[in-house]
Formats: C-alpha cells, structure tokens, sequence
C-alpha cells in the first residue's frame, strides 16, 4: 500500500534552487510572501560548481539593494570594458567612457552561496536534494507537484502560482504542453580551463583569430579562466598543459608581442552551448524564468543576467497581485520578458557570430566578421552598441 503524502500548502511554489529560484524567493520573502524552493542538488554540489559569472550593474544591485550579503561587492572584480582583439591587434573598449556602467566579475556558485546565506538568515524554506516527479493542476487556481526529498520522504505541494527555475533540462518545461520552442545548436564549443596564474591583461579579452576565438577571461588575482573554440566532440583528456598554453598562444598572438601568463590547470572542460527560448513564458499558474525559458551562448554574457530580468519581472507581478488582487502583470509577465530575452538573443548571437571562426573555414565569412569588428571599434556608435548591450539594458 502506498504511503500517503505529506501536503504543503505555500503561496509560490518554486522549482529549482540556483540563484533565479533563490533571488525570487528572497524577493518575495522580503515582501511578506510565503514561499517554498525545493532543489534536485544538494548544497555543496552547487556551491562547488565552478561557472563563470559577469553580472550587469542591475544585477549587482539587485543583490546588495535586496539586503544579500554584500560579497559581491568585495570579493567581485568590476570591469570597466572589454579588448575586442583581431588581426593580431587589440580595441579596448572603456564601457564607463561609452555608456557609463560597468560590469563585474563574480562566479555563479559565489552568487548561489550569497543567496542560499540569505535564505538560510531569513529561515527561508528551501529543501535541497529533493526531486520533483510531478507538476499538474497548472490550469486552475491550486497548481501542484510532487516531490521527494533525501530521505525519501514524499510530498505534496499545494500553491497559488508555481515558478519553474530548473534549469536547461527543465521539469517543469517539460511538462507543459502546446507550446513552442526556438532553438539553434551551434557548430562548436569551448574548451575551458582554470588555472593558477596571475591576470594576463587589465580587461577580457575576446580575440578573433585564423585558428578560432579565444577569451582570456578572469578569476581572481591567482586564478584565471581562459577558453578556445574548439569541435563540441573534443577529448579534454587529448590535451596536455602545454598544447592548452600553445594554442590560446597562437590565438593571441601579435605584432604587439602579447603574451599570456601560464600557470597550473587544474580544471579542463569542453562547453557546448545553444540559443533556446520557449514561448510563452507562462502555462495557467506556472512561469518559467532563466535557463528554463531560455538559453544563451555565454560569448554575450547575459544567461544569470537574464535570469535575474525574469526574476525581477516576475516578482513584480507576484507582488502585485496579492497586494491589489489583480492578475494583469501576472498575465503580461511572459510577453514582457520575453522582450529582453530576445534582445538578448540577437546580441549574443551577433557576438558569437562576429568572433567565432567558421567551421567550414569559409574564406568570404571569415573576411566578413573582420570587416564587422572594424566597423564596431572604428565607430564610437558601434563600441556604444556593443558596450550598452554587454553591460546591460534597464529593468523592466
């Protein structure tokens, strides 16, 4: 005989515990609004997930406004704009010259540990490894799931709105159908390392080349993290430290003599990325936000900054709807944010098409984007384009 399950009953419903589900928890905690998150990972499989981060100001001051611990503002490292770096030569691009913003580096799993502090503060209900194994009754007033947590334990929650912030592999998703999706899959990857080694320029740089992109991004003052272009199939294990260091070399390489700073790699991994959206955002009671709408190629570097717009939309309508009663900004949410999403979009796609080199090695298409990334830095209104777009539009 089956065991009967516990039933929860919850304002907001949240499906998924990384740092959208989290920063919305926290918003609508903040405002009085009973939450619950229940996330698949346990604690310290998140926080030691290393993913690269470059949060908009919006975003930063969306953490440190909302009252998380302010690590990000110590431990973060503003960037005042980017290298764009082509035919062996470097465009430094000044955001705060262009455009009058910044952007600051600070990894993802940072983030999640600022938020799940915050939670854990504020005594927010969150329940880590625990997996959701069915969402249903999205269409009336009471949406629900089911979930098990560690010690197999089985639940019930009852809500009046049920957010999906599960990631790319989406449960939630899934689950909903008669909808559409958008999608592209990219002929290539990133090869990414970590490794021990001091700052090898002030800014990112992003560096066009005949051999394929590269980005010589950052850490820390000790730890770098740099990435090639390279087949989505590529075998980490087939390259030693010193092919890695031979081949970001050549991708950089000049007339200026540039030269990397080298160090231990402790960490190897090949990224492959693809741009998704879902439409509509939205199913009865159920929203999506971040990686469970939508994904980016991280060459733009909007996915958590995409996520946080969501959140931020979302929960404004959340907010506004149990402090008037009225559902309209519930029922505009997913057109509204789709509206950044796609701007997003076209801006990260444009960048991935601009620096990456064709995989076929068409001769006209590579000649073309060296024609485009000097049209972009020889122009103030091209640099002011790119720089807008890459530290971030306004919030909605």
């Amino acid at each position: 005989m089956a065991t009967a399950r516990t039933i929860i009953k919850t304002r907001v419903g949240i499906v998924g515990g990384g740092p959208a589900g989290l920063m919305l928890s926290h918003l609508l905690a903040k405002n009085g609004i009973e939450n619950l998150v229940v996330e698949s990972r346990d604690h310290e499989t998140i926080r030691n997930t290393h993913r690269a981060g470059i949060l908009e100001a919006g975003s930063v001051k969306m953490l440190t406004d909302s009252g998380v611990d302010g690590r990000v503002l110590t431990h973060g490292d503003e960037h005042e704009g980017i290298d764009l770096r082509f035919n062996g030569e470097s465009h430094p691009l000044d955001f705060t010259d262009l455009v009058d913003a910044t952007v600051t580096l600070y990894a993802q799993n940072e983030v999640f540990v600022d938020l799940a502090a915050a939670r854990k503060r504020d005594n927010g209900d969150v329940r880590y490894s625990s997996e959701v194994t069915a969402v249903f009754d999205l269409e009336t007033e009471t949406p629900k799931f089911h979930f098990t947590d560690a010690t197999g334990t089985d639940f019930e929650v009852h809500c009046d709105i049920l957010v999906g912030a599960d990631g790319s592999r989406s449960f939630c998703r899934r689950a909903v159908p008669g909808t559409q999706d958008f999608k592209i899959e990219y002929p290539f990857a990133w090869f990414g390392i970590l490794t021990e080694a001091p700052k090898s320029a002030p800014e990112l740089i992003y560096a066009n080349s005949p051999h394929g992109f590269a980005l010589i991004s950052q850490r820390s003052e000790t730890v770098q993290r740099m990435y090639f272009q390279c087949d989505p199939n590529e075998d980490v294990d087939a390259w030693s430290e010193d092919r890695i260091w031979s081949e970001l070399q050549r991708r950089v390489d000049g007339p200026d003599g540039f030269t990397l700073k080298t160090g231990n790699i402790f960490d190897k991994t090949v990224l492959k990325f693809r741009s998704f959206v879902r439409e509509p955002l939205s199913h009865g009671r159920m929203f999506l936000i971040g990686d469970a709408g939508h994904t980016v190629p991280p060459t733009g570097a909007k996915g958590l900054n995409l996520a946080f717009a969501d959140v931020k939309v979302l929960f404004e309508a959340i907010d506004s709807y149990y402090s008037t009663q009225n559902s309209t900004l519930l029922h505009g949410y997913s057109d509204l944010a789709l509206k950044r999403v796609w701007k997003a979009q076209n801006f990260s796609y444009w960048m991935t098409s601009m620096l990456h080199t064709p995989v076929d090695a068409d001769p006209f298409m590579a000649k073309r984007a060296l024609g485009e990334l000097d049209t972009v830095t020889s122009s103030r209104f091209g640099q002011q384009y790119l720089a807008e777009s890459y530290t971030g539009w306004p919030h909605s």
